[in-house]
């Protein structure tokens, strides 16, 4: 359970959810994790319940669309724990559900700054800052979406299709510094978020649980594991690939 010891993540959209269960995964299994979030109180709550756990986590209030908030984070990482050898791009934006005839303008480009710019602006400051620590690993959090359709959900297919691209071309980058690049691509996951989407968590099951094989929503903590097997050395022949940890979702 110490596969990360020694290392330092940042991850970002972790106030909860998913990124929150990457979080204290990280941490449990021996890293210092940043907590970078819009939202700091949730960003402040899951850093102080990782170190009630012994662990090893501070609090950054962060926009991933903002170049400056994004050079701040990862300064931060840095600053208080030396170096930075993972970052996990998790934060994300949801839009209501329409065509494209429908979605407001400012919605999709908010949906495309989140989901797809925020990951490019966090990656670009923290490659510098995972090469001069000898090399590590860059996860994209993306979607089963990311791979098929979904009706009314253009703005969030398109971003996180272009996420699974991006880190592609990213991996054949910088393949030659040592930095792994790879998406992890979650199907529906009972989270606060997706509870509140549908109404509750009963809906939520109904309406997306069921579209997997497994016939249940998936666990944070089951992308949490995903996520640490990724990051760490177990996973050192992958890069620019795209794991997808979605109860068979796309295998319907």
């Amino acid at each position: 359970m110490e596969r990360l010891k020694d290392k330092v993540a940042l991850v970002t959209g972790a106030a909860g959810g998913i990124g929150g269960a990457i979080a204290a995964r990280f941490a449990l299994e021996g890293a210092a994790v940043v907590i970078a979030d819009l939202n700091i109180e949730g960003a402040e709550a899951t850093a102080e319940a990782i170190r009630g756990d012994g662990g090893r986590a501070i609090a950054q209030a962060t926009d991933v669309t903002d170049p400056g908030a994004a050079e701040a984070a990862v300064g931060r990482a840095v600053a208080e724990y030396g170096a930075l050898h993972i970052l996990v791009n998790d934060a994300a934006y949801f839009t209501t559900p329409a065509t494209i005839e429908d979605i407001p303008i400012d919605e999709w480009r908010r949906s495309i700054d989140v989901n797809l710019t925020g990951p490019f602006l966090m990656s670009r400051v923290a490659v510098p800052a995972i090469r001069n620590a000898g090399g590590g690993s860059i996860i994209h959090i993306a979607s089963q979406l990311g791979s098929v359709g979904k009706p009314l959900r253009s703005d969030y297919c398109s971003a996180k299709g272009a996420l699974i691209q991006l880190a592609r071309s990213m991996a054949i980058d910088y393949a030659a510094d040592n930095i792994r690049v790879n998406t992890l691509s979650p199907g529906p996951i009972g989270t606060p978020r997706i509870f509140e989407r549908f109404g509750s968590e009963e809906a939520a099951q109904r309406d997306s649980g069921t579209l997997t094989l497994m016939q249940r929503l998936g666990r944070p903590e089951e992308i949490a594991t995903a996520a640490a097997f990724l990051a760490s050395d177990d996973a050192s022949f992958m890069t620019g690939d795209d794991l997808l940890v979605d109860g068979g979702y796309n295998a319907i």
